[in-house]
């Protein structure tokens, strides 16, 4: 939600600063990239991107086991329906 806030703020005062001139939009520039440099937005953001990390790797395993899971499943499913049916 956070993330949300910013981003629309930023949004806001990009058309501000578009309408104000091109010294206003500068001014927004530089206080945008003041705060994207500040320590604590740097902490938060490399947290957030440890925890996608974390998570996308958590679901490649979950989703891989899970394609092994249904690859088993077909197998086992047409070597029992081919060993059912005469040959031709």
């Amino acid at each position: 939600m956070k993330k949300l806030s910013l981003l629309l703020g930023v949004g806001v005062g990009y058309v501000l600063g578009t309408r104000a001139g091109r010294g206003r939009y500068e001014q927004i520039k530089a206080q945008a990239q003041k705060i994207a440099g500040n320590p604590k937005v740097q902490d938060a953001a490399h947290k957030a991107q440890d925890a996608v990390v974390t998570q996308a790797t958590a679901a490649a395993g979950a989703a891989k086991e899970k394609v092994g899971d249904a690859t088993s499943s077909a197998t086992d499913k047409l070597r029992t329906e081919a060993s059912i049916q005469p040959a031709p």
